[in-house]
């Protein structure tokens, strides 16, 4: 895709979901972090649905540093993975306490330190919670930006290497969203409206499958 395309395709995006955000509900960086580990492989939604139990109980990291496992598991059991999950988040909460007093650092490498922190929930974090441009890369961007035709990659690293190259880096973290947004509504996997699509004279895919 040329560049004036791509240019045109984010303000369209911008235009259709003005109000994507993260959806994750939180109130600080802590619970951001938290909320987006529990996500991996599960709906925002599922997991908003248990946050607030879960920060009710654990509103910080010391607090849930000490949690028993089961204790957690019993709240977020509805979502995918969730003893995984349980034993991640605590182990996580306890590195925090000994190694950032309790706070979360705003750095890549110290977050991809963490347990249960990949590449996505850093660049979530960094994104959302302290502002960066960032790209993360979750299932909906990596369908999207490789359907339309922003990129041509395999996998999800080379889809986050090629979005920066080929994306204004003051609008990755709007283009994050945007994207995340149009995967949700009009743009799925099994079924994509395009003929209710905004990208439609634009999509690559499009032009070759309708």
């Amino acid at each position: 895709m040329q560049k004036e395309d791509i240019i045109q395709v984010l303000d369209i995006l911008a235009e259709t979901y003005p109000e994507a955000k993260c959806a994750l509900d939180h109130v600080n960086t802590f619970e951001l972090l938290v909320a987006v580990v529990l996500s991996a492989q599960t709906t925002d939604k599922s997991v908003n649905r248990v946050s607030p139990q879960l920060f009710a109980k654990y509103p910080d990291a010391k607090s849930l540093s000490e949690a028993k496992q089961e204790d957690v598991e019993e709240i977020i059991r509805t979502i995918g993975m969730y003893r995984t999950k349980s034993k991640n988040i605590i182990n996580l909460a306890k590195a925090l306490c000994d190694k950032y007093d309790g706070k979360v650092p705003g750095d890549y490498d110290s977050l991809v330190s963490l347990p249960g922190v990949g590449r996505k929930t850093a660049n979530v974090v960094l994104s959302v919670g302290f502002g960066e441009q960032r790209i993360a890369v979750d299932t909906h961007v990596f369908r999207v930006a490789n359907r339309i035709g922003l990129v041509k990659a395999k996998d999800v690293l080379q889809t986050e290497l090629d979005l920066m190259e080929c994306l204004p880096q003051d609008r990755w973290s709007e283009a994050h969203h945007s994207l995340i947004f149009h995967g949700r509504n009009i743009c799925d996997a099994r079924k994509p409206k395009c003929k209710e699509c905004p990208l439609r004279e634009l999509c690559l895919w499009d032009s070759k499958n309708i």
